[in-house]
């Protein structure tokens, strides 16, 4: 196999928990290229000397690095012993089976699904709104978002189908899970509390978890997250970002903004919904430009002030629109 530069960008994937089923069908081959095991072993190498740096914070963080190289050697070493004959053998024995009771199933679920009402909540520019879901659950809504959701849910998963950005605090129910649709991903939990960014018009999506575990479904691909983490997927480039963080989770619900490395169009669509105004790019002022910094329950000329300190990026009122330019 030939190794490219990308090499180690696939490993990291693998230890972010972050594959698809060709990534999968790779590994054996990738096993067994020097080139390749050369860029997995430089990978693994910087994680430990990285925990090794961290001699002198708190011993759960110097763990959590450990971890992190000998989760990929767990992981590694099943994936070599797999078997798929062994696999598709067992699958084919029980195939015929499968197929009734999924199609029984699902025959009832589709009954018993026609009879329920969907109902749906929205909010408009600058406004916030909780939710109380069947279950318990409770969301609450940033701007220009909307959630659809049954009067009541029925099978064996909680669905609710989120536009834009909403807190969850999801009710704790092991044999249900609870699974949130968005614009290009579903989250899926039993009981946490998580915040989702997902407006459709958005270049970057995320999702940040407060408390519990998520898992993250993407075309093709997967992620897990626990409490403190969050990761972040870029809709142009398909490249994501995952990250542990200790800041506060969803610091819109106290009419704070915050933005890290966020896409100066990201960042106007959220002034947008924020202040209910208008704001165009103009003169060199484009996705290229990204930005950094919190907030505080600011006014907008306080908040394009202190963009323009910070990146220079100017602005001026022409009419009823707000032009950001360089």
């Amino acid at each position: 196999m030939k190794s490219t530069g990308n090499d180690k960008k696939w490993w990291q994937r693998y230890i972010d928990n972050l594959y698809t089923q060709e990534d999968f069908r790779q590994l054996g081959l990738r096993l067994d290229d020097p080139q390749s095991a050369r860029a997995l072993h430089e990978l693994m190498s910087g994680i430990w000397e990285e925990a090794a740096a961290q001699s002198t914070s708190d011993p759960s963080e110097r763990e959590q690095y450990k971890e992190e190289a000998r989760r990929l050697l767990r992981r590694l070493r099943p994936a070599r012993r797999f078997r798929f004959k062994r696999v598709a053998s067992i699958a084919a024995s029980v195939a015929a089976v499968c197929c009734l009771v999924l199609g029984v199933a699902y025959f009832w679920q589709t009954e018993s699904q026609a009879n329920i009402n969907y109902l749906e909540a929205s909010t408009s520019y600058g406004e916030h709104k909780e939710v109380r879901l069947p279950d318990g659950t409770t969301l609450v809504l940033n701007s220009c978002s909307s959630v659809r959701y049954p009067e009541r849910f029925e099978g064996d998963e909680r669905r609710v189908a989120l536009e834009g950005e909403g807190y969850f605090r999801v009710h704790h129910d092991e044999d249900h899970p609870f699974l949130v649709e968005a614009s290009g991903l579903d989250v899926r939990v039993l009981g946490t509390c998580f915040n989702v960014k997902s407006y459709s018009s958005d270049q970057l999506m995320s999702v940040a978890v407060e408390e519990g575990k998520v898992q993250v479904d993407l075309p093709e691909a997967m992620m897990r997250l626990v409490a403190s983490e969050r990761v972040t997927i870029d809709t142009y480039s398909g490249e994501y970002a995952k990250q542990k963080s200790e800041s506060e989770v969803a610091v819109w619900r106290e009419g704070r903004l915050r933005f890290y490395r966020t896409p100066l169009s990201d960042v106007a669509k959220e002034l947008e919904r924020h202040y209910h105004c208008r704001i165009v790019l103009a003169g060199g002022a484009g996705s290229d430009n990204l930005i950094s910094g919190e907030h505080d329950n600011k006014t907008l000329d306080a908040v394009l002030r202190s963009i323009e300190y910070t990146s220079g990026i100017r602005y001026r009122a022409e009419g009823d629109s707000i032009v950001l330019y360089k």
